[in-house]
């Protein structure tokens, strides 16, 4: 994304106000993703990321630098996995789609948190007959004066874009990703046995499609319906101010 950014001529404001909005994430959203994966399992019977130290929000036991450097680029990345072992679950199957479930959930909760956000701040601008923000274009009132809030509203903007995107991305149903956790509690053990013996290869592919930009391709449609869903969701409870 920040290619983009800078292939648009954004200016330097701009692409500031995106790099805040992804050291948030990098540095408060990812830890939350991932405690959220450890939580469930440590309530589910799984203490192994307890034990390790991972249920914190120190943003340094998460960071995976090649991941945080991906979603500064192009707008989703990883974070350091939780370790969990289904062993420890009573019912291992559920116990793992729970868990795996519970990370992008996180980020989806994050983008309606932002979303609720900018919708209030739009709500008490309206109301004092400053400006309307609607489908990503500014709409002045007479002599007004948008000033810094358009920058507040890009920063709003791009948190919840970068956190669909990352819930998206982690849905994708191949290893390592969160997605092939949930679509295994549904198969036969021997199939994700299979696959987990080829995950290296399989992250390898995923990579060269994350650097190509082929997946960014491929995930737009998805990532644009739920940004349209969270926007729509999270406007309804302000309705009444237009």
């Amino acid at each position: 994304m920040l290619i983009q950014l800078l292939r648009q001529g954004m200016d330097i404001s701009a692409v500031l106000t995106y790099i805040l909005s992804v050291l948030m994430i990098i540095f408060l959203i990812n830890p939350l993703h991932e405690c959220a994966h450890g939580l469930v399992a440590c309530k589910l019977g799984d203490r192994t990321a307890k034990n390790m130290g991972r249920l914190t929000l120190n943003p340094m036991a998460h960071l995976d630098y090649m991941g945080a450097l991906t979603m500064l680029i192009i707008g989703f990345g990883w974070a350091k996995p939780v370790p969990v072992n289904p062993r420890n679950f009573k019912k291992p199957r559920a116990g793992m789609l729970l868990t795996a479930l519970a990370g992008p959930l996180s980020n989806f909760l994050a983008a309606i948190l932002g979303g609720l956000i900018f919708n209030l701040i739009n709500t008490i601008m309206i109301k004092n007959g400053t400006f309307v923000y609607y489908a990503g274009k500014i709409y002045l009132g007479l002599g007004s004066d948008l000033g810094a809030m358009k920058y507040v509203f890009m920063f709003l903007e791009f948190f919840i874009v970068i956190n669909i995107s990352l819930a998206v991305f982690n849905l994708i149903p191949i290893p390592p990703l969160d997605g092939s956790k949930i679509l295994f509690s549904f198969l036969p053990p021997s199939v994700s046995f299979k696959a987990q013996r080829y995950e290296l290869y399989i992250s390898l592919i995923l990579i060269v499609l994350i650097a190509t930009g082929a997946l960014s391709n491929l995930l737009y449609p998805v990532q644009n319906w739920f940004y349209g869903l969270i926007s729509d969701l999270t406007a309804l409870p302000f309705s009444w101010a237009w």
